[in-house]
């Protein structure tokens, strides 16, 4: 071990338990790694800061440090006692500032949110809160760089989280998703995420973008790092046996590919048990049903701040007005509930048809664009959403992970696996094992 810093969640857990490292050492290590590599912490960011934390709690790490160590030595500490994270700027954390890297919100809540009560009670050490795209609202986070190439956008909307993990600053971090905002980060800074069945996290606590279309998940190194994270977060424990994939689709929403992209998705389902199985009868395109959905339900939150409006960046105005321009009646509403309702029960019979155990398809069909323009004017995201966002429509459950370097570009591609709901365990050591045959982008992971 050259740099604890540079240790994921299982390997760090390994030597935390064994008292080969300390809790404190791994923190302090990892708030160097901050001081080194993040650059200016800014609310706009810089040409030469990755800037993917809005703010860092050294006092309080070290103090939570010091208390894992205290549980470490007695000898019944959870898996993830010690093991440092980030927080994106959504999550609640009492008595701690929460912005959602915006000039318009600035609160200190009066609890924690769920999903950190829950880390918190592992005995995981915060680092401080990572910078989404205001209040989520977008898939680029143009105040962070990509730490692959600061010139290049780092993903969004939990852009912060993924640039933290690929600066490694932590070995985890979490993140949440409306139409692919844990996954598109990933996929371009070369990371790891789960965005679960919808429902399994608990969203009390974290400021909304649309509350039925929103899930909450982890980010990390590799899939295997995502799994304790991801049952920390939901209060459950993963079961003993999983299913290995027996029958995987290609997915029938595949469009135009990046080249790099194409080559990344060809070597992933090459180690994939791929079956040829006819496309289903159903609806593949959404048209503008979630972003009239998304918007309208982002107004309820958004109501709250109607005074602050002016302190609002132009692309986030941009979809409150979409939302108020086409606001849905009540009876609007249930009836595009109930639309959804028959879809996700569609995809089941067709997964149940043909014995599919999962789907696969590129995570986006696009490379890490060129950072700096994506809150000028909303929705300018519509490459980096357009394979991820069906997948909030349904709630299913879906794994992404690296797919190696392009050999044009070099930089990182995704692949992603989509599964029923409640098939988030399969999905995850099915991702691990096709991970092993890819390659991690960062050793030691």
């Amino acid at each position: 071990m050259s740099d604890p810093a540079d240790l994921g969640v299982l390997a760090a857990a390994d030597l935390l338990s064994s008292r080969r490292l300390s809790a404190r050492e791994l923190a302090a290590a990892c708030l160097a790694r901050i001081a080194e590599r993040d650059g200016r912490h800014s609310l706009d960011g810089d040409p030469g800061s990755v800037n993917a934390w809005a703010r860092v709690y050294e006092e309080e790490a070290r103090e939570a440090a010091a208390r894992a160590d205290e549980r470490l030595a007695a000898g019944d500490a959870p898996p993830l006692c010690g093991i440092p994270i980030g927080l994106k700027d959504l999550y609640a954390v009492e008595a701690l500032p929460l912005t959602a890297s915006s000039r318009a919100l600035d609160e200190e809540p009066l609890r924690d949110c769920d999903a950190w009560a829950r880390l918190a009670a592992e005995g995981m050490v915060l680092l401080g809160h990572l910078h989404t795209h205001e209040f989520a609202a977008g898939g680029t986070t143009d105040q962070v760089g990509n730490p692959l190439s600061l010139s290049r956008s780092a993903g969004g909307s939990s852009g912060g989280s993924a640039a933290a993990l690929a600066a490694r600053t932590t070995p985890a971090a979490t993140g949440t998703d409306t139409a692919g905002s844990l996954r598109i980060p990933s996929a371009l800074c070369g990371t790891a995420t789960v965005k679960p069945t919808l429902g399994t996290v608990p969203l009390r606590g974290i400021v909304p973008l649309a509350p039925t279309l929103d899930h909450a998940g982890p980010m990390a190194r590799s899939v295997a790092d995502c799994e304790p994270l991801l049952a920390a977060m939901a209060g459950v424990r993963p079961p003993d046996e999983r299913r290995p994939p027996r029958r995987v689709a290609l997915s029938p929403r595949i469009a135009d590919l990046d080249p790099d992209v194409a080559e990344g998705f060809e070597r992933a389902c090459g180690l994939l048990p791929v079956v040829s199985v006819p496309p289903p009868p159903l609806r593949l395109d959404l048209g503008l049903d979630l972003l009239d959905l998304l918007c309208t339900e982002m107004l309820a939150y958004h109501r709250g701040l109607a005074d602050r409006r002016e302190l609002y960046r132009p692309s986030t105005l941009g979809f409150l007005r979409h939302g108020e321009e086409r606001a849905m009646t009540a009876e609007e509403y249930v009836a595009i509930q109930q639309e959804r309702s028959e879809l996700r029960a569609e995809w089941l019979d067709w997964f149940a048809e043909h014995e599919l155990d999962a789907l696969v398809e590129p995570t986006l069909p696009v490379v890490a664009r060129e950072r700096g323009r994506g809150y000028e004017a909303p929705f300018t995201d519509v490459a980096e959403i357009s394979l991820t966002h069906y997948w909030n429509w349904t709630g299913f459950p879906v794994v992404s992970l690296p797919s190696g370097l392009g050999s044009r570009s070099g930089l990182p591609t995704g692949v992603s696996l989509i599964g029923p709901p409640g098939t988030d365990w399969h999905l995850l050591a099915a991702g691990a094992a096709l991970e092993a045959g890819l390659g991690s982008l960062y050793d030691g992971r």
